[in-house]
């Protein structure tokens, strides 16, 4: 049995989140609001949930329902599998490359007042650049796909906006007619690529304000100014941009565990927690800037909760998407076309399988039947009794019960 972590972040929630959101509720948007109360209340009895029985021996069970939100940490690893597992049907065999780009630190800040803005110039101008230089005769000629998946974390939990690029290492011609490979070992030029990434992402930048769809409060409200932005983005224009082209991966049974791994990632997993005393939290965490040393990270509660906070994403924000060749409209069909020109034979692809119930999708991704009794490990558990949701008024006071043994939401 998968053992429970012993301190998870909605226990940080519980215990010192009513105190965050008296002293910081001017500023909390609602969604991170939502973001709280779902994690608080995950798995517990104010989501409800059912009691199960074994049909042998009598052991029973309480599992509370999820709360199923997209930053919950203990609500992301079902999901994520379920998605990764979809994706082995438009895997090709040729080599995949990891592509990432970073906002320049000097724009972060602006990042995270127009989180929906810029996020979505991040994406159109990372996008483009794979696209555009790829089809540029110069160095592949060809057009690719490309999915993406943004990251506005560091491991220290500061915002850190990027972009994880994963891209088949290879395109179709112009016409169609062929397949064409990048460079053993080397997808494109990381120079080039960083040069236009600037461009375009700065060139989008301008029109949002020049469009008045950009925000500015507090430390950067004097950007509001035409003068003051124009001196920021020349700041920025002046600096080389971090575009990181990884090597290859080692075959497509890699790309999807690095997809499991990426794709469903919150700003912090339990796993990394150590512990939480005396109004403070300790996890672990690497400093990339000191050749990933690893070590441990004391904060305070309530700053810990806001560096959380900042990785909230706007209601609705798409933080997964596709261009080119994996586009979701035409996809089956370019991607028919590839296999056919790399010589896939039909009946070597693999079809997608049909979703699995709930309780055979669980045991497949954590090796733990919900179904079996843990106790006899012969009887079958049967639900026998539904539970009403309590909703929590006010502070938590005591944690409210965890499940005796798995969650089964």
């Amino acid at each position: 049995m998968r053992r429970r972590p012993g301190l998870e972040i909605a226990d940080v929630f519980r215990q010192h989140g009513e105190a965050y959101r008296v002293t910081h509720g001017a500023t909390l948007l609602p969604e991170q609001r939502r973001v709280m109360r779902a994690i608080e209340e995950c798995r517990t009895a104010a989501l409800g949930g059912h009691v199960s029985e074994c049909d042998s021996c009598g052991h029973q069970v309480i599992a509370y329902n999820s709360c199923r939100n997209r930053h919950c940490p203990k609500c992301q690893s079902l999901s994520g599998a379920q998605w990764v597992a979809a994706q082995q049907a438009d895997l090709l065999p040729v080599d995949y490359f990891h592509v990432v780009f970073t906002v320049p630190e000097e724009l972060a800040p602006l990042a995270l007042q127009n989180k929906r803005v810029v996020y979505d110039i991040l994406f159109a101008a990372a996008s483009q650049t794979l696209l555009q230089i790829a089809a540029d005769p110069q160095h592949m000629g060809a057009e690719i796909g490309l999915l993406a998946v943004l990251h506005t974390w560091g491991q220290n939990l500061m915002h850190h906006p990027h972009l994880h690029c994963v891209v088949p290492g290879g395109g179709l011609s112009p016409d169609g007619k062929q397949w064409l490979s990048c460079r053993t070992g080397f997808f494109l030029p990381v120079r080039v690529l960083s040069r236009l990434f600037r461009r375009l992402f700065l060139q989008n930048l301008q029109r949002a304000f020049e469009r008045g769809e950009l925000c500015f409060h507090a430390s950067l409200a004097h950007l509001a100014q035409p003068r003051a932005f124009a001196d920021l983005v020349g700041r920025a224009r002046r600096k080389e941009w971090v575009v990181y082209a990884k090597p290859p991966f080692g075959g497509p049974s890699q790309v999807l565990s690095y997809l499991g791994r990426y794709t469903h990632r919150v700003a912090i997993s339990n796993d990394r927690l150590v512990k939480m005393e005396d109004g403070q939290v300790t996890f672990r965490w690497k400093n990339y800037r000191r050749g990933n040393q690893q070590g441990t990270m004391t904060l305070a509660a309530a700053e810990f909760i806001r560096r959380f906070l900042l990785h909230v994403l706007p209601t609705g924000f798409q933080r997964i998407r596709r261009y080119g060749l994996l586009a979701n409209r035409g996809r089956s069909s370019k991607l028919a076309v590839c296999r056919r020109l790399l010589g896939v034979a039909e009946d070597a692809v693999q079809p997608k399988a049909p979703r699995e119930g709930y309780q055979a999708e669980y045991e497949t991704v954590t090796g733990e039947s919900i179904v079996r009794c843990p106790v006899c490990r012969t009887g079958q558990m049967q639900r026998v009794e539904m539970i009403a949701a309590v909703r929590v008024v006010g502070a938590w006071g005591s944690v409210p019960p965890r499940p005796s043994r798995l969650d089964t939401s």
